[in-house]
């Protein structure tokens, strides 16, 4: 069947070149202007909304994901402010020992430590005469000279042994003691006679060489930290040429040296002296043992001859006798008593000789050995 044809009803015509399916509504009076079409979004605009959609549909993954990513970044940054150390080589180990060998300061010498751990109980003696002991002094020595001048002899005319000198040395004693090298203050009295102790007990006794105090009747201790006190002689070894001072007065801080048995003392070992020879010191000498046992005869000593001696080559003169002989822990072995000089003179030679600390520790009635 053949379908009838529609036609509109409209009965304005088109205007030539318009598009038959949109009106344009410009050119009729008073006819509305059309709004403009919304412009596109930007590819950013775009790009960025499409990840807060994305993030929106899943938040919890890309929290997680971005929490990793930071901490990542944390460790990263931290290792490379912070490089782990590299493995060391033996090169290196040589060379850091090689530097801390040619840096490191030489340590002292075990002279030195000894003298440094004795020097506090070191003390100088010295001895004084009274008037009247220098009197009776110089009448023995006058009747020795009368004697000896042509008199017949017999016992009133025989001289008195007058008392023994400062120091042993190989030949007789003179009557009086030497006189100090080296003298303090023009307003103090000199003493003389010097000689050198150590302090070996809590309560300040002090040994040192019988023939540094026989000769004299007053002595003064110097004590390490330049303080001074009279002292009293309360103990004598004539057969080890030993006496013991007290001083009446001790300073504050007074340590005792430590004894050291000469049980395992052998030839060579090291050994240091201190004391105050000519009156100058306190001076330190080393040296080692050269012999032990020794004898050592002395016509003016009574008795006449010390025996168990220790040699030793530390330098020492007189003055230096009563000090004490220190092994290299700083620990006292002896107390010097002698010096043997063939030539008669009173200096040192090379041979030395002290009492061991047994035999010395033994003269003030104990033994801490």
């Amino acid at each position: 069947m053949k379908r009838q044809a529609l036609y509109s009803r409209a009965t304005r015509k088109r205007s030539a070149g318009a598009s038959a399916w949109v009106s344009d509504a410009s050119g009729t009076p008073g006819a509305p202007t059309p709004e403009p079409l919304p412009e596109q979004p930007s590819a950013i605009e775009r790009g960025w909304a499409h990840i807060k959609g994305f993030y929106r549909r899943h938040d919890r993954p890309v929290l997680m994901v971005a929490s990793a990513l930071i901490a990542l970044a944390a460790v990263g940054i931290y290792s490379l402010a912070h490089p782990l150390p590299r493995a060391l080589t033996q090169d290196d180990i040589d060379a850091a020992v090689h530097y801390t060998i040619t840096h490191t300061p030489e340590p002292p010498a075990d002279t030195a430590r000894a003298a440094a751990i004795v020097a506090p109980s070191v003390v100088e003696v010295e001895g004084f005469l009274s008037p009247q002991h220098e009197a009776a002094l110089a009448a023995k020595a006058a009747k020795a000279a009368k004697g000896h001048g042509g008199h017949s002899g017999g016992s009133d005319d025989a001289p008195e042994q007058a008392p023994q000198g400062q120091g042993h040395d190989g030949k007789a004693a003179p009557d009086l003691p030497d006189r100090p090298l080296v003298t303090g203050s023009p307003d103090e009295p000199q003493p003389d006679a010097i000689g050198s102790g150590v302090v070996v007990t809590d309560t300040g006794k002090i040994l040192t060489a019988l023939h540094v105090v026989s000769s004299t009747d007053h002595w003064v201790v110097v004590f390490a930290d330049g303080s001074k006190s009279d002292a009293d002689l309360v103990g004598a070894q004539p057969e080890n040429d030993l006496a013991v001072l007290q001083p009446k007065h001790l300073p504050d801080e007074l340590p005792a040296a430590a004894l050291a048995s000469t049980a395992n003392l052998r030839p060579g070992d090291t050994v240091v002296a201190t004391g105050f020879p000519f009156g100058i010191g306190p001076s330190v000498s080393a040296g080692v043992v050269s012999g032990l046992k020794r004898e050592f005869d002395d016509p003016d000593h009574t008795p006449p001859k010390l025996t168990n001696l220790i040699q030793f080559d530390a330098p020492v003169n007189p003055g230096n006798s009563g000090g004490p002989l220190v092994d290299r822990d700083g620990e006292v072995v002896g107390i010097v008593t002698a010096i043997v000089n063939p030539s008669g003179a009173r200096v040192w030679a090379g041979i030395g000789f002290a009492v061991p600390i047994e035999n010395a520790a033994r003269a003030i009635g104990e033994n801490p050995l």
